[in-house]
C-alpha cells in the first residue's frame, strides 16, 4: 500500500517526497491548495530527489505548486532527478508555459439578462427570415408546376388529405363540441344577471363562426399535423432519402412539400366548417337542456341575427392558417441535422411556431375585420 507524498517546508525550502500518484490525487490537491494559502510555493527552494513514485496526476500537482516556467527549467535546478521523470516534468512544464487557468468570470446578472434576451431576438429573426425565405420557395416552385398539369401529383395530395383531414374529424368535432358547450354555459352565468340569457345562441354562433371554429382546428392541426409532417422530413433526411431524391433529378419541394401545403390548404376549410357545426351543436344543447331554448327557436335567431359575413370572416382564414402550420411543419423537417434527438427538438419546434403563428395571425385579422366593420 503507498503512502501519499508529503510536503515539507524547512526555512526557504520545500522538501517534496512520498507517492504523486493518480489513487492519492484528492489528499495531496488538498495539501498543495492548503500550501498556497500560507505561502507562494514558487518563491521557495524545491527539492524533488525524495519523491518515490511519479505520474502524470502528480506532475500536474507539482506544476500548480512550482509554476509552469520553473518547471519547464528543472533540468538546471533539479539535474540528479531521474531521466524519465525530468522529461515529465519538463514536458508538462513547457506545454503549459503561457497557459495560465481561466479566471471566474465576475457574475453580472444584469447584463447576463440582456445578453440571453439579444441572443434569443437575434434568434427569432434568424428564424423568421428562413420562414420567410421558405415562404417564398413554396411559392415559387407552386407557380413553376401550376403550369404544368404532367408534374402535378394528385395521388399524393389525396394521400396527404386523407391522413391530414379524414382521420382528424373525430377529435376536431369533438373538441369544438365540448367547447361550444362551455362557452353556452359561461355566457348564460354571465347573461343570467343581466336577464339576457337568450342572447348566448349570439355568443356561441359569433365565437365559433369567426374565431373558435377556425381558431381550434388550425391548432389541432399545427399538434397533429405540423409534428407529423417534421418528424416524416426529418426521419427522410437523417436516412438520407432527401439526398436521394435530389440525385434522381427529383425536387424534394415539388415532391414532398407542395402536396402536404395543399391538402392542408384543402383539409383545414372543411375541418373549420365541422368546428363551426360542433361548436354550435353543443351550445345548442345546453341551450336546450339549461335554458329551455328549443331547437326551433336557436335555429331561429341564427337564421335572424347573424349574417353570413361571420361565416366567410372565419371561413376565409383557414387556407392562411393551412399554409402556415403546413409550411412551418416542413421546414422544421428540413432543418433536422440527422440524429433522433433533433428530430425530437424540431418537432418541438414546429408545434411551439404553428400554434404561436396562428394565435397571432388570427389576433391580427381580428384587428383588420374590427377596423373594417367586418
Amino acid at each position: 500500500m503507498t503512502e501519499p507524498g508529503h510536503i515539507d517546508q524547512q526555512d526557504d525550502r520545500l522538501a517534496i517526497s512520498g507517492d504523486w500518484i493518480l489513487p492519492h490525487y484528492a489528499t495531496l490537491k488538498r495539501r498543495v491548495e492548503g500550501l498556497a494559502k500560507i505561502r507562494e510555493p514558487s518563491s521557495l527552494g524545491i527539492d524533488l530527489s525524495q519523491i518515490a513514485d511519479l505520474d502524470t496526476a502528480g506532475a500536474t500537482l507539482l506544476m500548480e505548486l512550482v509554476g509552469s516556467e520553473q518547471l519547464a527549467a528543472i533540468d538546471d535546478w533539479a539535474p540528479a532527478l531521474p531521466a524519465p521523470r525530468r522529461a515529465l516534468l519538463r514536458t508538462l512544464g513547457e506545454a503549459m508555459v503561457g497557459h495560465s487557468p481561466p479566471a471566474l468570470r465576475p457574475a453580472r446578472p444584469v447584463r447576463d439578462f440582456l445578453a440571453e434576451t439579444g441572443q434569443r431576438v437575434d434568434g427569432l429573426w434568424q428564424q423568421q427570415r428562413q420562414l420567410l425565405g421558405f415562404i417564398g420557395l413554396t411559392l415559387a416552385t407552386l407557380a413553376a408546376t401550376l403550369w404544368h398539369p404532367r408534374r402535378w401529383r394528385p395521388t399524393a395530395v389525396v394521400a396527404q388529405v386523407h391522413q391530414t383531414g379524414l382521420n382528424a374529424l373525430p377529435i376536431v368535432a369533438l373538441l369544438t363540441f365540448l367547447v361550444g358547450a362551455v362557452v353556452a354555459f359561461l355566457g348564460a352565468t354571465v347573461l343570467r344577471d343581466f336577464g339576457a340569457t337568450i342572447y348566448t345562441v349570439n355568443l356561441v354562433a359569433f365565437a365559433f363562426l369567426r374565431e373558435f371554429g377556425v381558431l381550434l382546428a388550425a391548432i389541432l392541426l399545427a399538434g397533429r399535423t405540423a409534428s407529423a409532417f417534421t418528424a416524416q422530413l426529418g426521419a427522410m433526411k437523417a436516412n438520407e432519402e432527401l439526398d436521394a431524391i435530389r440525385t434522381l433529378g427529383l425536387d424534394p419541394m415539388e415532391l414532398l412539400v407542395l402536396p402536404r401545403v395543399l391538402a392542408l390548404m384543402l383539409t383545414l376549410p372543411i375541418l373549420t366548417f365541422v368546428g363551426m357545426l360542433s361548436g354550435i351543436l353543443g351550445g345548442a344543447l345546453v341551450c336546450l337542456v339549461a335554458l329551455d331554448i328549443s331547437a326551433v327557436q336557436f335555429v331561429a335567431i341564427l337564421e335572424r341575427d347573424i349574417a353570413v359575413q361571420h361565416f366567410l370572416v372565419g371561413i376565409g382564414k383557414a387556407p392562411l392558417f393551412a399554409f402556415v402550420v403546413a409550411v412551418i411543419g416542413c421546414l422544421e423537417g428540413f432543418k433536422v441535422s440527422g440524429s433522433a434527438q433533433s428530430v425530437g427538438e424540431h418537432t418541438t419546434s414546429s408545434v411551439v411556431q404553428s400554434i404561436f403563428m396562428v394565435i397571432l395571425l388570427d389576433a391580427l385579422a381580428a384587428l383588420f375585420f374590427m377596423e373594417m366593420g367586418w
